[in-house]
C-alpha cells in the first residue's frame, strides 16, 4: 500500500524575515495572518499588536507602506 505523503505548506513570509520586520508607523511587533486558500485577492496580512495597523502581503510580499501610499 502506498504512503500518502502531505507536503507542508510553505511559509507565507520567511520566519526569518518575520524576526525582523516591525511596524513602520510604530516599530510595533507583527502578527501574521495566512489567507491563502481563502478566495481573497491578498495571500494575507501582518497586524501590528501596538497600533493595529494592518498591512497586506500581495504574491507573498509584504507590502509595508503607510495607507496613504499604497
Amino acid at each position: 500500500m502506498a504512503k500518502k505523503t502531505t507536503r507542508k505548506k510553505e511559509p507565507l513570509v520567511d520566519p526569518r524575515l518575520m524576526e525582523i520586520l516591525c511596524c513602520p508607523e510604530c516599530k510595533g511587533d507583527l502578527v501574521l495572518k495566512d489567507l491563502r486558500g481563502k478566495d481573497k485577492k491578498i495571500d494575507g496580512t501582518l497586524t501590528c499588536k501596538k497600533c493595529k495597523e494592518v498591512y497586506p502581503i500581495e504574491d507573498g510580499i509584504p507590502i509595508m507602506l503607510p495607507k496613504e501610499l499604497r
